[in-house]
Parts: structure tokens; sequence; C-alpha cells
């Protein structure tokens, strides 16, 4: 009941937004009887819409996304060269995410006239979530000037460009604000409509839990930048827990579930409603992750993808044949490898393997496609029997077939996990700031949560024995534990490599460039609508020695956040 409603809310909200005239009478009223008028709409209205405006589209790219082919942990066998070659060079538009930021204007000014303080704590998350995901994203952009062009003043018709670090302790300031206005208890608010509530569910404390968790991400966000800023403001927070309550168990994880109607509102790439199975097919492991998950012994590896449908055995049992199947094994005679030019895949060689001009083979139960392995697309690899777009590849591993469902208990949209709270909490500690724990107690506690997250809670005990899980204290296995419990949060992975450059990753020689994007290129809308202040914008970039042809607004130019840092490159 609760999946339907939501889903009438989007509808109805959708609908609310349509100006077309119908008849004369709705001329000489200025009312639209099929529609809600925005200026009378209920708050609760726009609730729905923000979060799944915000929430599925954060999914996509860190779950299927360029971000999340170049973070490692898919790659896809066709039409792929972003995600697995980083060809980002193009025009990336943020009109979705300003859309979302729209609409939580409007929701906060409803509210504040509506005296609905609980909704305006929602539209100020909301909108901290997603201005962060554009400075994340892109760098420097409108922010004090934007969203006032419904003044019709000329000013704001073009806004200025700010700068990230205006505009990430613009966000914090936000979410202060929005802690203050949830800090109420339920039934002090007026009108709270759980079901528009696709997160919490009309729950005020969870989501004050949000805004202050989320002001740990971007205070360790600007640690690199402003270091006594970022650990006086966690610092803070961890020391005044009634003040600022945050996250204390995956229970209170920030996640969207799907309804599963129609391919709109479900998991992204399901096959309930795509018959060929091609977008789910598409996408498989990447051997990046693949070396690590098995590297540790992680079970959340069986949790994520499957085996491979055949393996690949190098061995003489069917000499003199040199490549056969049996029994879902596919055996490849010694003699064949070296006459086909063959080699066999290895995490510490396959590069050089690669450039040697050598065809990869793999023979692991779990195998992953290796990142920028090959000229063309990657449907050939790991000697794909029958290589085509769209195709299933039996000797690579798949998603789990959870994955190919539009819905199930498993399949939210991630905004921000307690996993994550522990893991920022430790790297914290292990600067030596004031977090109540010990690094190797936070620590701890964010791998536990991610099992928690996958139902294998009682497996995290004997994972936290395994050489290079057991906790030695350095920042490098914090940020790889963390990479690996943000599994489908690819985009906050990301901002972490950018900050620290961990995990170290290695790819081939067939990419874009020789190291990782950095950025979004602005979109052709600002170029063209608000050029003056684009060029501002484009000229705080620094150039790396990365940048081509593209100019100076590449994947590759330092924005703010990274310039003197030395980070990641």
């Amino acid at each position: 009941m609760k999946s339907t409603k939501s889903l009438f809310y989007i509808l109805l909200v959708l609908i609310s937004v349509l100006y077309t005239s119908c008849d004369d009478k709705l001329t000489e009223t200025n009312v639209n009887p099929l529609g809600v008028d925005p200026e009378t709409v209920n708050p609760n209205l726009l609730v729905a819409t923000i979060i799944s405006g915000t929430a599925k589209p954060y999914l996509s790219e860190s779950y299927n996304g360029n971000v999340a082919g170049a973070m490692q942990y898919v790659q896809k066998s066709g039409w792929s060269s972003g995600l697995n070659k980083f060809n980002w060079v193009g025009e990336r538009s943020w009109g979705g995410w300003f859309a979302n930021l729209r609409n939580t204007d409007h929701l906060y000014r409803r509210a504040e006239e509506e005296g609905m303080e609980f909704q305006m704590g929602i539209a100020l998350v909301m909108r901290a979530f997603n201005f962060a995901y554009i400075a994340d994203s892109w760098g420097d952009a409108p922010f004090t000037d934007a969203l006032k062009g419904i003044t019709g003043e000329q000013e704001y018709l073009f806004p200025k460009f700010d700068s990230q670090e205006a505009i990430y302790k613009g966000i914090i300031d936000d979410l202060k604000e929005a802690n203050t206005l949830l800090s109420k208890s339920k039934g002090e608010y007026d009108r709270i409509d759980p079901d528009a509530d696709l997160i919490y569910h009309g729950d005020p404390t969870k989501w004050r839990k949000f805004a202050n968790t989320l002001m740990l991400r971007y205070y360790m966000r600007l640690s690199e930048k402003d270091l006594q800023y970022a650990q006086s403001g966690i610092e803070e927070i961890i020391s005044n827990s009634g003040t600022y309550p945050i996250f204390e168990s995956e229970d209170d994880d920030a996640t969207m579930g799907f309804v599963g109607t129609y391919d709109g509102d479900s998991w992204p790439a399901n096959t309930t409603f795509d018959a060929s199975e091609s977008n789910f097919n598409r996408l498989q492991l990447c051997a990046g992750f693949r070396d690590v998950l098995v590297g540790h012994n992680d079970p959340r590896i069986g949790v994520w993808f499957n085996k491979v449908r055949v393996q690949i055995k190098v061995s003489d049992m069917y000499s003199p044949v040199a490549d056969t199947t049996v029994d879902n094994i596919r055996y490849i005679h010694p003699d064949s490898l070296v006459a086909r030019n063959l080699a066999i895949y290895d995490k510490d060689n396959w590069v050089a393997n690669i450039e040697a001009g050598k065809t990869l083979v793999d023979t692991g139960q779990y195998v992953g496609m290796p990142l920028g392995a090959f000229v063309g697309e990657g449907y050939t690899w790991n000697l794909n029997p029958e290589p085509r777009q769209g195709g299933f590849n039996v000797h690579n591993s798949a998603l789990a077939d959870m994955y190919k469902e539009a819905k199930g208990d498993y399949l939210k949209a991630r905004l921000i996990s307690y996993a994550e709270t522990c893991f920022i909490l430790a790297e914290a500690a292990q600067k030596g700031w004031s977090v109540g724990l010990s690094s190797k107690e936070w620590y701890e506690k964010g791998v536990r949560a991610s099992f928690n997250i996958w139902g294998i809670g009682d497996k995290a005990d004997a994972y936290l024995t395994e050489p290079g899980v057991a906790y030695d204290g350095s920042l490098y296995q914090i940020l790889e534990q963390k990479w690996i419990a943000n599994w489908t949060v690819a985009h906050e992975a990301w901002n972490d490599w950018k900050r620290t450059g961990l995990p170290d990753f290695t790819f081939g020689p067939n990419t874009k460039r020789d190291e990782m994007p950095l950025r979004f290129m602005y979109g052709n809308a600002e170029k063209n609508r608000n050029n003056t202040n684009y060029l501002e914008a484009i000229g705080r970039l620094e150039q790396t020695q990365y940048v081509a042809t593209e100019g100076i607004d590449s994947p590759w130019s330092k924005p703010w956040i990274l310039q003197g840092t030395g980070k990641p490159y």
C-alpha cells in the first residue's frame, strides 16, 4: 500500500506542474482543474518527487554509470567507452540536479508558508545533498544566486558560480539549520505524511541523524584543504551527541527502495522490464574489485556476483585436443596457450602482458573484466565463445541474480550509510582526532555494518582476522574497506579516491588518458547561456598534464578541492 501511495504522489506532482489551458473557464479563473496549483500545493506532495529524483540518479551513476566503472566495481561488455576507458570528454548536463534543487526550494518555501518545519528540514537536507553532488562532480557552480530566477531579476537569470569552498561550507550551514528544524519529537510537527517520505516514513529523528551524518562526510571532504575546520567540525559533532545525533546502526541508513511497477520506479538495468536482458548482461564484475575481494576471502563477493558459468582450466587432460568444454569446464591445453599467444591473468603483471600483445585468460571461479584492457569492446574478453554486443559471457562473473529484479530487500539506493559513518570516524581517529573510539574500533564497526547490510553479519568476525583485513593502523586499509563497503555508492568512493589517492588502482593501456578523471565537464547550457560566469569558473581550474585538446574545462583539470594537495596525482 505504501508503495502504491508513493507512486500516486509522484504522479500527482508531475501533473501539478502542467500549465496547459483547458477551456475558457481556466483562463477566467487562472486555475488548472487537472492539476495542483504550485502556489498552494501541499508540501508533502513534493517530498516523494524530490527523494526519488535524487536517489535513483545517484544510484545509477554509482552502480552502472561511468563512475562505477572508474572505481573498478563493474565493467561493461559493450557500448562502454565511458565506463571502461575514461572516455569522459564531452559536456555533462547538471539539469536534472538543478531540477531537484528547484523542487527543494519550492518545498522549503511552501512548508515555511504552512508552518511545516519537518518538511522544511527535509528540503534543506536534500538541497545539501544535491548541491554537494554538483560540487563534487563539476566543481564551482551557481549556489548563492542559484534558484532565484523566479524573481525575474537579470542577475539571477545568469547566476555567478560560487567556489567549491563556499558551496561545501554553505551546505554544512544548511545541514546545521536542518538539525535545528528536525530536533522536535514527531508529535510536535504538523501534517507529517509517512507515505510521502520514501526514506524514513516521517521520522524526524532519523532525518536529523541523516543531516548530521552528511556533515561528517563533507567535513572530511574538506580535510585536505581546511584541516582545522574539518577537525573541529567533526569533533564538535561527536562530542555533542545530544545536539548532533548521528547514525548509530544500519537501521539508520538513508536508503530508498523501489516500487517495481515500471522501469522508471525500478532497480536500474533489471530484466523485469528488459526482456532482452541486454542491459543486465553487459554489466559485469571488474577485475580490480574481484582481485581485492578474492584476495581477502571476502564473502560479500558471493552476495553481489555469480561465479562464472563455465570456468577455464589450463590442462592436458583431454590431450591432444587444444580446447574443449566438458561438464561446464573449458580445458585449454598448455601448448595452446603458447600457440595462441595467450597469458594467464595475474593481478601483478597483466598490464605488461597486454602491452606485450598477449591475450589474457582468467581461470578463476570469479572472473572480472580488466579496466582499459581492450582497444575495442569487452565482449571478446576471456575467450568468450559467443562474443556480441549485449550478450552474456559464460567466462566472466555476472551480477547476482537479485539484480535482475525490479525491487527487493537488498535493492536500495543508498545515499549514506552507518558503515560509511564508521569509516569516516576511523579515518578521523587515525588522524589523531577525538571521536570517542579508537580507529581500530570504528574500522571494525564499519566492516561489521557492511556485512550486516548484506545479511552475512555472522561472517564478519572471521573476516576481520584475514591477512590484509585485520586492522594494521594504515589509512590505506581504512579506505580500501570503505571502498568495498561503498558498492553501489561509487560516487562517494570516487570522492574519497580523489581526496586521498586510495585505493591504488591498476588499469590497462587502452584508456582515454593515463590517469582517472577528476570531474565532469560543464554542460553546453552553461557555455551558451551563462558564458561570462562559465569562463570565470573554468579559469579557476588547474590544468594537469593529462589535459589535452578539450582545454581547461577537462575531466583531468583540478577543481579547488584538489589544488595544492598533491592528490590524487
